[in-house]
């Protein structure tokens, strides 16, 4: 299903575009207060936005063409047919104010914020994977109808790094710096078990503390990066003050006002910590342990769902495998490895007390992302059961090959996304050893493709009706629509722009709704002919209310979280 676009309504804001070109460290000052930018040329880019006017003293530049950045970008010389989402982005910096096509609510005030890998190359070397791209953030920033928007690099300092020697220096996702001679190689394994030539490259998620600390993830603990959501200044390393140790931790902990919990797999003792951290400190504490049902290591936890009482950890059969962590080359599989005799498990603990009232075995399966889980009560009211969501592969691991960049910027119509659906687990609490593992809807409601999910954050862990996600309309080689989830009705509406590529749709809640789907739905777009845009898609009816188009062209991103204007 394809909705029409609204007609062109094009605001009376007459806007030109700034880009910010690199320049020395020494020549840039940001004060997070002011959020002023301070080079060569001094400008507030409060006032800019604003009035809409450029100053005198810094030229407005147009940020490039499709055809322009061909020549001008190490990536798209070599790769000059690629798709915009696989591409990387042009320049480190840029804000401006977009024009508005249709009507953006005026109660949408606040700043949606997308993270994900931008930068798939250092000179003339191209990175394999979508995972290994440097962060870039991507800011759309609201109100009074109006959108003020822009993009930066995340400084960490495996991109620093990059930039600095002019190649990899750390681990990335299928990335290993090139060791000179054996000694060098020897001396990056060693610094592989301390966890120094991980990467803190940030380009996973992007969560709002309950203190309000922004803070930028990947699955290294390391790439835990705090930032100004406003200027989209790196603020510095995200500490964690306590000493749990441990090199890696789920890369989408469960974030709410009150407490911030996440797992930290066990790599030497297969199994995974539970812990939680409270707003306005840097210290977690313990909950509790589960110790892996299946061998020899704990199973990937990418992310994992919560009800009001309980935490569950998966155990997924695609275990972390040490010996190909110490490859030099990445295998199919990545640092993963496939054990399906292992069978898989889902362990539900009391956030309380710790104690595990669940570990059943269930069928095998392959996941990113939990969508939601609740808890399901009898006629009396006692919980009886555990219901999870999760954007399940059928249990293939071929996934994780088919997110090769290769095999992105190689789509030739034919239809090789592989199948996925919304797994819903249901876990007994009456000790029964089993749990089960099936659709919960039809899976070509939204054309067998499953992936990046979000829904109205005031039903985390509750019952619900609706999700919101990227599916298919195949032939495709990538999920390229945006789809809501009515898992009453059974039922899906899809988004579809041929040739687009939609991110993470993410639900922002009316303040004072009622109904649950009353909302937007904010995406951002990356088109066939080379450019980008802004999409908000009402979150009841599901139909476009809004774009705004960036001056250039933006790469894929991953996922993102909304800051609310106080």
């Amino acid at each position: 299903m394809a909705f029409t676009t609204l007609p062109s309504i094009r605001n009376s804001i007459s806007c030109p575009t700034m880009l910010v070109p690199d320049m020395p460290h020494n020549n840039i000052s940001l004060r997070n207060k002011g959020f002023i930018y301070k080079g060569q040329h001094g400008i507030n880019l409060r006032d800019f936005t604003k009035a809409n006017v450029a100053s005198p003293s810094l030229p407005v530049i147009a940020p490039p063409t499709p055809e322009e950045r061909k020549e001008t970008t190490a990536d798209d010389r070599h790769h000059h047919h690629h798709h915009v989402a696989w591409t990387s982005i042009p320049q480190e910096r840029w804000e401006g104010e977009l024009q508005v096509q249709g009507k953006i609510p005026l109660w949408l005030k606040g700043t949606y914020l997308r993270n994900g890998p931008g930068m798939w190359h250092i000179e003339d070397y191209n990175f394999r994977h979508l995972f290994d791209g440097y962060a870039t953030l991507v800011r759309l920033g609201f109100q009074n109808g109006r959108l003020v928007a822009g993009h930066r690099q995340i400084e960490s300092e495996a991109y620093r790094a990059a930039k600095k020697n002019k190649k990899i220096c750390y681990r990335e996702f299928s990335e290993v710096p090139k060791a000179a001679n054996f000694l060098a190689y020897v001396g990056e394994l060693a610094s592989l078990f301390s966890g120094a030539s991980l990467t803190d490259n940030a380009n996973t998620g992007v969560v709002k503390l309950g203190d309000g600390r922004v803070v930028c993830l990947t699955e290294t603990q390391k790439g835990s990066i705090v930032i100004n959501p406003e200027t989209l200044e790196t603020v510095g390393k995200f500490e964690y003050s306590d000493s749990l140790g441990g090199l890696i931790h789920s890369a989408h902990p469960i974030v709410t006002d009150n407490e911030f919990l996440t797992l930290l797999p066990d790599l030497v003792r297969a199994g995974y910590l539970v812990v939680r951290m409270e707003p306005g400190t840097n210290e977690r504490r313990v909950i509790g342990r589960v110790n892996c049902r299946g061998g020899p290591a704990p199973g990937w936890v990418h992310s994992f769902p919560v009800t009001e009482h309980y935490v569950i950890v998966p155990e997924m059969p695609l275990r972390y495998c040490a010996q190909n962590l110490l490859k030099a080359e990445p295998t199919p599989l990545y640092k993963f490895e496939w054990h399906p005799e292992s069978k898989a498990f889902m362990h539900a603990m009391c956030k309380t007390s710790g104690k595990i009232v669940a570990s059943v075995e269930v069928p095998l399966f392959v996941t990113f992302h939990f969508i939601n889980a609740y808890e399901e009560q009898d006629e009396d009211g006692r919980v009886t059961a555990i219901i999870a969501d999760c954007c399940e592969h059928n249990s293939d691991t071929t996934i994780l090959d088919r997110l090769r960049l290769q095999n992105l910027r190689s789509f030739n119509g034919e239809d090789v996304l592989p199948d996925a659906r919304v797994g819903r687990f249901r876990i007994p609490l009456d000790g029964s050893p089993y749990g089960t593992l099936e659709a919960a809807l039809e899976p070509n409601e939204h054309g067998r493709g499953m992936d990046m999910c979000s829904i109205n954050p005031n039903y985390l862990g509750k019952k619900y009706r609706y999700a919101y996600a990227c599916g298919a309309q195949r032939p495709c080689n990538f999920p390229n629509t945006l789809t809501k989830l009515d898992f009453e009705l059974k039922k899906a509406k899809n988004w579809h722009e041929e040739g687009a590529v939609p991110s993470e749709p993410f639900f922002v809640a009316r303040p004072g709704a009622t109904e649950e789907d009353d909302g937007v739905v904010i995406s951002i777009v990356s088109e066939k002919n080379g450019e980008g845009y802004a999409l908000l898609l009402d979150g009841s009816t599901f139909e476009e209310i809004a774009r705004a188009k960036f001056p250039y062209g933006l790469p894929y991103g991953l996922h993102g979280c909304w800051v609310p204007k106080e």
